[in-house]
């Protein structure tokens, strides 16, 4: 074994294969504390750091019940989730299920149909936790853990577990039978410009690529109505919305009830009488100066550069990492092209290991919930660059778009649909083997 591993580090210096350590190309910064993602990247100009953290004031601060004295932040709810964005997520980091007795703070309640891209009528496609004065919340929701055991074909049996969600009074009456519903962590918001920075052709040769291959990648294309035109999503957990502006317009309404001049309509139903007549904080609440300020500040969190990369354990990862397949999805180098609005994004070679496709991860991880064109099976590749730094920015390793994975190992183990051969050939190495591809997940 340590001849292999002295074999690996000759090719290293010879072919590069763990090159320097910047995953956010001239944006990365070397950060490995508690504030590793809320970091401006590294190549911003005195100007765009100024706007930068003037942005982090408004994503930081919360925002209040109108009428108010502080016109620019009125306007929360009725009906709400979070009062900042910086509630869901805590220090710029991923969020987590609530422990035992704990209120959902940087996770909420996502709701389908079966009708693609609809809500429930009652509830629409958010539940709502909270409320302002006057207005009564829709209820509450309670989270239970199931335990599951699972056997590979090898007859090793793997303790997972998964959700189970209880909604209890509810002020507006019974969910619909058509609706479904699961919970939704929030993602960790490095790297998001580079990430929308990526030319659309390069998503579109992407998925070509992978077709050759016998991989089912797909572009979620939406109809972008800032711009009229088809576009491919990239963010959230089923890429659902394709640029940094818009999710933070889509956040604003729907999990703070702020309007905006992108999402102008109240998160209120119409069955909701108090929440649509309750005071509003402007037209629109959010002002397009906030929501440009948030945006930018979202765009420019610098990405963690990667550790341990000499390490031998680190090195032979990498390459179980592409023996087993991870690669063929979770891509690890994309180019930043050069129509960004944000200058220092342009022209930057990043290593985000996502290809920002829908992949179908099979029935295991399915809550049957429709989000736009994609069903409950598809769920776009995660980004992994700073994962290993999440238990020191936020204290815990659960993952997974609910949060239910205890650790890197337990994420692969839930991997099916057309997953499922990588999942088989992680499972055929040895524990060294195994612990060296969680070793190089860690490095990220």
């Amino acid at each position: 074994m340590r001849r292999f591993l002295t074999l690996i580090l000759i090719l290293v210096s010879v072919h590069g294969y763990a090159e320097a350590p910047y995953s956010g190309g001239a944006t990365t910064v070397f950060k490995e504390d508690h504030n590793a993602y809320s970091m401006p990247a590294k190549n911003l100009s005195l100007v765009s750091r100024e706007s930068f953290f003037v942005g982090n004031a408004f994503f930081t601060n919360p925002w209040v019940a109108a009428p108010a004295t502080v016109s620019t932040r009125d306007g929360l709810g009725p009906l709400f989730n979070a009062n900042a964005c910086q509630s869901c997520h805590i220090k710029d980091g991923r969020g987590r299920p609530p422990a035992k007795g704990e209120a959902f703070a940087s996770m909420l309640i996502k709701i389908g149909s079966t009708a693609i891209g609809q809500g429930d009528s009652r509830y629409g496609t958010q539940f709502h936790l909270l409320s302002i004065p006057g207005v009564e919340a829709e209820g509450s929701v309670s989270l239970e853990w199931q335990s599951y055991s699972w056997t590979s074909e090898a007859g090793e049996t793997f303790h997972l577990r998964k959700p189970h969600y209880r909604f209890s009074e509810l002020k507006y009456g019974e969910l619909e039978e058509t609706s479904f519903f699961g919970g939704r962590t929030a993602p960790a918001m490095i790297g998001l410009g580079l990430l929308e920075a990526v030319p659309e052709d390069s998503l579109i040769a992407l998925e070509a690529a992978q077709a050759r291959l016998g991989v089912s990648g797909r572009i979620h294309w939406l109809y972008d109505q800032m711009n009229n035109q088809k576009v491919a999503g990239r963010f959230g957990w089923k890429a659902s919305q394709p640029s940094v502006k818009k999710q933070a317009a889509i956040a604003f309404a729907e999990d703070m009830g702020l309007t905006s001049s992108v999402v102008s309509e109240s998160n209120c139903q119409p069955q909701q009488l108090d929440c649509v007549t309750a005071p509003e904080g402007g037209d629109p609440e959010v002002s397009d100066q906030i929501l440009e300020l948030v945006s930018f500040y979202s765009s420019t969190l610098a990405v963690p550069a990667r550790r341990n990369i000499e390490d031998p354990m680190v090195i032979a990862g990498e390459l179980r990492f592409q023996q087993v397949g991870c690669n063929s999805c979770h891509t690890e180098t994309l180019m930043t092209g050069d129509q960004s609005s944000i200058a220092e994004l342009r022209q930057q070679e990043i290593h985000p290991y996502t290809d920002l496709l829908l992949h179908d991860l099979g029935e295991g991880l399915s809550d049957q919930n429709n989000e736009g064109n994609a069903s409950g099976l598809e769920w776009r590749t995660a980004p992994l660059w700073g994962i290993g730094l999440l238990q020191a920015v936020n204290g815990h390793q659960q993952l997974l778009h609910d949060g239910r994975a205890r650790g890197v190992e337990e994420a692969i183990l839930w991997h099916g649909g057309e997953a499922k051969a990588s999942r088989r050939a992680y499972l055929s190495l040895g524990p060294e083997q195994r612990q060296e591809l969680l070793q190089f997940v860690e490095s990220l």
